[in-house]
């Protein structure tokens, strides 16, 4: 289904079922969409579809890593062209005047109030979806974990990435830790904090419902080339609803679960 804060366009789809383990994912560039009014945003299609206008692959990935372990997903509509909802209000990246060597002409020149347009209508309902969410699960006092989905650009700027994965961390790195030792297992190549790293300013949704939250939190990138095709979404998919549950149980081993979410660890079995 596709949600819609009041008097905006819809800016949220939420896929899968909540069926009572801790996981909730996210993918914060898995669409696509432009609103009517802007247009194309003066780029092409083959521009638009490019790694800068959203994480190719990720929404195949997600969308069946929700059915596999029987959660939820919740997904930004719009192309990060058009906002960037793993960027703060106001950050310098929020909305991107040139991306990767290319311009964005609807992109230049914006006004405090263009810009504030496209926040209350596309990347604060968003996250108040997610908010929404964990919310709910808190109140309920069931384990949570913030799963953030991504996909990066197997080269950059002329600069090839050799990782199958990355997996990103700041202040809490617990369940990344376990999780990069497993997918290593798996004899991928594993990126600790790259191809990015996750800092205070360069991210927000992991850092605003997460690490605000002292919940256990992972983001996790994939490289596209290995998720352009649905037989490669599907095997990731398969592989991290493998891999999460384990990463979780070792946690709670280690940890005892989420620190500010009694009971902590009441699903593992389950898993």
């Amino acid at each position: 289904m596709v949600e819609a804060a009041p008097h905006a366009a819809p800016c949220v789809a939420v896929f899968g079922t909540d069926g009572g383990g801790p996981f909730v994912l996210v993918s914060d560039h898995a669409g696509q969409a432009i609103p009517p009014d802007l247009g194309d945003l003066g780029l092409s299609a083959a521009e638009r579809a490019r790694h800068i206008g959203w994480d190719i692959g990720i929404d195949g990935v997600g969308r069946a890593l929700s059915q596999k372990l029987q959660c939820v997903l919740i997904e930004q509509v719009y192309s990060r062209l058009v906002i960037d909802s793993n960027r703060a209000p106001g950050h310098p990246t929020s909305i991107v005047e040139q991306s990767d060597g290319t311009v964005v002409p609807a992109n230049t020149g914006l006004s405090a109030a263009q810009r504030a347009q496209r926040e209350n209508t596309i990347l604060h309902p968003y996250h108040a979806r997610i908010t929404q969410e964990l919310d709910q699960r808190l109140q309920a006092r069931r384990p949570t974990v913030v799963v953030a989905l991504h996909s990066f650009t197997p080269q950059m700027k002329g600069v090839a990435r050799p990782w199958h994965v990355g997996l990103l961390h700041n202040h809490d790195d617990r369940l990344a830790r376990i999780l990069i030792d497993l997918l290593r297992q798996e004899g991928l190549c594993v990126g600790d904090n790259e191809p990015y790293a996750l800092t205070d300013t360069s991210d927000y949704t992991i850092p605003k419902h997460g690490e605000q939250r002292g919940l256990p939190h992972v983001e996790i990138e994939i490289r596209q080339d290995l998720i352009t095709q649905p037989a490669g979404q599907q095997e990731w998919a398969d592989r991290l609803a493998r891999l999460l549950p384990l990463a979780w149980a070792e946690f709670c081993r280690q940890h005892g679960g989420a620190p500010s979410s009694p009971p902590t660890c009441q699903t593992e079995a389950a898993l």
